[in-house]
């Protein structure tokens, strides 16, 4: 159309493009953040792990989301989204206390995965696994990794028993250096 013209818009003027369907892997991380995580100091190493797994996530254009389960239940803390570059100033207001719902925060986890059936859903629970539930593995899940922090003297293994029985891939908090390149695969 001539500038100043007085032109009618018509329908060939008008140009179309269908969304595309966002397509990757949507990495949905579970955090503990019960009494037991806080009291034993597992809370800040997890956030840690976390920082540095949400940066890999951006690194491969990954989208992300966050579910915080403690005391005061489960709260989805970062809805499902790209990753960002720089993650901390929402991570490290996250505090903690009281009890373990694990099975509640599986069950959330499914359903966050489940709305995002367009990408691949990657499981990442970290937990000290403090607690008698022993949910099963969401069938969504694509991958599923258990990363344990449970540093008690005495540890009860239930992290470890938990990833067995979803077939996860498995890390103790203290030999998480390869980590991030699980991300790879």
């Amino acid at each position: 159309m001539a500038r100043g013209a007085a032109a009618q818009l018509r329908r060939e003027h008008l140009r179309h493009q269908p969304a595309q369907a966002r397509t990757g892997r949507l990495h949905c991380f579970v955090l503990d953040c019960s009494a037991s995580m806080v009291a034993s100091g597992a809370l800040a190493r997890a956030k840690g792990v976390l920082l540095a797994l949400m940066g890999e996530a951006y690194r491969h254009r990954d989208d992300v989301a966050l579910l915080c389960f403690g005391g005061s239940g489960v709260q989805l803390r970062v809805p499902p989204q790209r990753a960002p570059a720089w993650s901390d100033g929402w991570v490290s207001p996250i505090g903690g206390g009281g009890g373990t719902p694990l099975h509640g925060a599986v069950d959330r986890a499914a359903q966050v995965l489940q709305g995002a059936r367009d990408r691949q859903g990657w499981l990442w629970l970290l937990t000290d696994a403090r607690t008698r539930e022993q949910p099963g593995r969401p069938a969504v899940a694509r991958e599923a990794c258990v990363v344990d922090f449970d540093v008690a003297r005495v540890p009860l293994h239930r992290a470890e028993r938990l990833a067995q029985l979803w077939q996860a891939r498995y890390w103790r908090s203290d030999g998480v250096e390869d980590l991030p390149s699980a991300m790879e695969k």
